[in-house]
């Protein structure tokens, strides 16, 4: 099965959506330090990246007549700052707002499915008029903007044709979801906000809850910290007390009979805890992995504790945003995570290597998604086009 790419970035919902079985015809990325990362794994013969034929572009001049009637899936997260939470919050108004690019993609090739992911500020009630619009236009991708018209004019002529039920023109089904990275595996709470469309002609029922159901738990972690203990005998560790303001929620795990039915979150001490301290490693001993000073705690920047997932990591305007990309130890003091540690946190596999300065490699990491989390929407997206005959 083939796909495209859009806003590829440093590659992780590529390979996630690669390691599914899709062979990509294109990936698109504006950025030369992500296309120079990219490059510099398919000269390496990175087995994921090795064949990609990424295109250094902007979006908004590619040219998509040669991939019409070609393509499975049609994937990409556009730019999140006109929606991010520590952004301007500028929606439409901002002119990285790439959604109408998203859409023009899908009506120049017709993918038979669609996997668009977000910041989950796009859901927060300020930009709901203009969320409802994204997905009108995303499921009416023909009906395009005309010059003379406004989106609020636009987005009434969408709404008009959806409410006439017509079956004409081509259309996709397409529902949304606010999902937590931790609760599928990766060692990391990262919200993210997915669109999950089938082309409607193609007939295929899809939803988060079935067929992209949750694995992971915090309460199957508190289970296996505080009350069977397996966690701190895995990893060497003695734990004798649990923590007052835990007692509450681990009496309430205790007495639960699903806890079981679920993995528990990854923690970053899951993740990481066999790379040595970097400050110890020699320089290029560890691809990425070297030690940078500076870090400091802040309010409400206190880094990420050794035994729960890791914050959202950060890409931010000017580089890392202080504290939010450090880890912080039982004594409260802080260093910042290496550009492989937050790979790991990312999912990214160890042999792939990330290009340019400390700061310029975490921005990359920052704006990426988790490539597990990639491969398992991409897998059941394919298994769906597979039992259809797709």
């Amino acid at each position: 099965m083939e796909s495209i790419e859009l806003f590829t970035g440093a590659g992780g919902l590529g390979i996630g959506i690669s390691q599914a079985g899709f062979s990509p015809l294109a990936l698109v990325e504006r950025d030369q330090w992500c296309c120079d990362t990219i490059r510099e794994n398919k000269q390496a013969g990175h087995p994921w990246v090795k064949d990609w034929p990424i295109y250094q572009a902007d979006v908004s001049k590619f040219e998509y007549s040669t991939f019409e009637d070609r393509v499975e899936l049609l994937a990409g997260g556009p730019p999140c700052q006109p929606f991010s939470l520590g952004g301007k919050h500028r929606a439409h108004l901002d002119d990285r707002d790439m959604f109408p690019e998203v859409v023009r993609a899908i009506r120049a090739t017709k993918p038979k499915a669609i996997i668009i992911e977000n910041v989950k500020g796009l859901m927060r009630k300020q930009f709901a008029t203009y969320f409802e619009y994204i997905l009108l236009q995303m499921t009416y991708p023909e009906i395009s903007k005309s010059a003379n018209e406004d989106w609020v004019e636009h987005r009434s002529r969408l709404e008009q044709h959806h409410t006439s039920d017509s079956e004409s023109g081509l259309r996709y089904n397409v529902v949304f979801g606010l999902l937590n990275s931790a609760n599928y595996g990766i060692p990391q709470k990262r919200e993210r906000v997915f669109f999950v469309g089938f082309r409607s002609d193609l007939k295929i029922p899809w939803s988060f809850n079935s067929d992209l159901p949750q694995t992971h738990t915090y309460d199957r972690l508190l289970w296996d910290q505080w009350v069977s203990r397996e966690y701190w005998e895995r990893h060497g560790l003695k734990q004798h007390r649990v923590p007052k303001n835990l007692t509450r929620a681990v009496n309430h795990v205790a007495s639960r009979l699903d806890t079981a039915m679920f993995e528990p979150w990854r923690t970053v001490r899951d993740a990481i805890s066999d790379l040595p301290d970097p400050r110890l490693v020699p320089k290029n001993k560890i691809p990425n992995h070297r030690f940078t000073p500076g870090a400091r705690s802040y309010k409400g920047h206190t880094g990420s504790p050794f035994d729960l997932p890791a914050k959202t990591l950060k890409a931010g305007d000017h580089g890392v945003p202080g504290g939010e990309n450090t880890l912080r130890h039982r004594n409260g003091k802080v260093r910042y995570f290496t550009v492989r540690e937050a790979a790991r946190l990312q999912s990214f596999p160890d042999d792939y290597v990330f290009h340019g300065a400390w700061s310029e490699t975490m921005r990359q990491l920052g704006n990426a998604v988790p490539v597990e989390l990639g491969r398992l929407i991409a897998t059941s997206v394919r298994l769906k086009l597979e039992s259809a005959g797709g």
